[in-house]
């Protein structure tokens, strides 16, 4: 958005007069179980910025988690959008199909890793996608069992809900949960190597111990499929050892059991590739797509190989709004945006930029436990001087002395320990840099 000046500006306290005004109505008019992060109403934003209704310009490191990799309004996604609102807004693709429907899939089956024939269904958001991969996954296999990981976060229905490890906010009095539900044990390369350095840097040696609880309390016959972020999203960015993924994968082949990659948060360039799993060359059987797939609206996806995703009867797999033509219209303009644009590289860049000054102030700050990711994935794992146990309320005090400084930061962790780091990838480098030298010296004042 050309017109949206590109620099953070303060002009009221954060949050403003106006948005305070507005935050009341909210309060009497929404479930108050919806929480928010940081009270300003946006009014406008693009680029690397975020506009509020009282003029404030907030410098955006959160991509409404991830969402706006793009940047928000981008103009190949407003004039396709316009377009297709001008031809029709719905069809339902179960009763009169349409084309973009197909070319969204097309694209998808595409750009996923892996050469095979693939399919695409698509929905609507990242937790509807996760429960048709599991879908499709017992049906293939016809087993029932499904394991997830310690830290993994797959969304809020009941199966995702199921799948994902942090009780509260997610989990907590919205039992029972979905059954035949298991949890193995993660690569979590810093805090592994505070008990066992090996088990920190050696993937197979992780994935011994994930492959074992899977045998022992689970049983390879009885198990569908084996779900995972390759890169882990809400549960603190945490980045697996080298080898642990693809020793996973190398046991669901041996063993029938299907390997889904939940790439919502990681896919579509976030990570310094078009998704997580090329890093490490992996194929997965089923991958989940979604937040950034369509430059904020609501569009998801499951793709894998042809005999999994047709292995259910027809009717099976759908829904009303799966694959609205509107948000199909975003996804091929975002598709399109980031292999013209070179976004992918632009997220290494980001990288770069990003982990240089966190590095250099975890030099001399003990309270920087870690500083992990990729691309334009970065966290910052705080833990208590001293020590290395996690540290919540300096956190948290941290993302608030941000947000009023007009920087917006994300915490997440099964601790509440990590500040996460999500530029748009169309954030300038003066921006981007302005935002992390304003969160580092804050940790310093703090």
């Amino acid at each position: 958005m050309a017109s949206l000046e590109q620099s953070r500006h303060l002009v009221t306290e954060i949050p403003g007069p106006a948005s305070l005004e507005l935050n009341k109505r909210r309060t009497a008019a929404v479930s108050q179980s919806v929480a928010v992060t940081l009270p300003v109403f946006v009014a406008r934003a693009g680029g690397g910025i975020l506009e509020d209704v009282d003029g404030n310009r907030l410098i955006d490191l959160g991509s409404g988690i991830a969402v706006t990799t793009i940047g928000n309004s981008s103009p190949a996604v407003v004039e396709a959008v316009r377009a297709q609102v001008a031809e029709f807004t719905h069809a339902c693709f179960m009763v009169t199909p349409y084309e973009g429907y197909v070319a969204v899939a097309e694209e998808l089956n595409r750009i996923t890793p892996g050469a095979g024939e693939k399919r695409s269904v698509l929905f609507n958001s990242g937790a509807e996608a996760v429960e048709n991969a599991i879908k499709v996954a017992r049906a293939h296999t016809r087993k029932p069992a499904v394991v997830a990981f310690n830290h993994a976060y797959h969304g809020r229905t009941n199966m995702a809900m199921a799948l994902t490890a942090k009780s509260m906010p997610y989990k907590s009095g919205f039992g029972p949960f979905a059954p035949e539900i298991y949890r193995a044990p993660m690569s979590y390369p810093y805090r592994d190597g505070l008990l066992n350095k090996d088990l920190a840097t050696d993937g197979d040696k992780a994935a011994e111990r994930a492959i074992a609880v899977m045998d022992k309390q689970v049983g390879a016959k009885n198990l569908a499929a084996v779900i995972i972020e390759p890169i882990q999203g809400e549960g603190g960015f945490i980045v697996p050892a080298e080898g642990f993924l693809r020793a996973l994968l190398r046991w669901c082949r041996e063993n029938d059991v299907v390997f889904i990659a939940d790439e919502v948060q990681t896919g579509f360039a976030r990570t310094g590739a078009m998704f997580a799993c090329e890093h490490e060359d992996l194929e997965p059987d089923v991958i989940v797509t979604a937040k950034g797939i369509a430059d904020g609206l609501p569009l998801s996806a499951i793709t894998g190989r042809a005999e999994i995703m047709d292995a259910s009867h027809a009717g099976g797999l759908g829904g009303t709004f799966g694959g609205n033509p509107v948000a199909c219209a975003a996804a091929l303009a975002t598709i399109a945006t980031i292999e013209s644009d070179g976004l992918i590289e632009r997220a290494q860049e980001i990288e770069r930029l990003i982990t240089a000054p966190l590095l250099r102030a975890q030099a001399g700050d003990d309270r920087i436990g870690d500083v992990r990711g990729r691309g334009a994935m970065i966290a910052v794992e705080l833990v208590k001087s001293g020590s290395s146990d996690p540290d919540p309320e300096l956190t948290m005090n941290l993302a608030t002395a941000a947000h009023a400084a007009g920087v917006v930061v994300l915490t997440c962790g099964m601790f509440g320990n990590i500040i996460r780091l999500l530029p748009p990838l169309t954030i300038s480098d003066e921006l981007l840099m302005e935002g992390v030298e304003v969160l580092t010296g804050l940790l310093a004042e703090l």
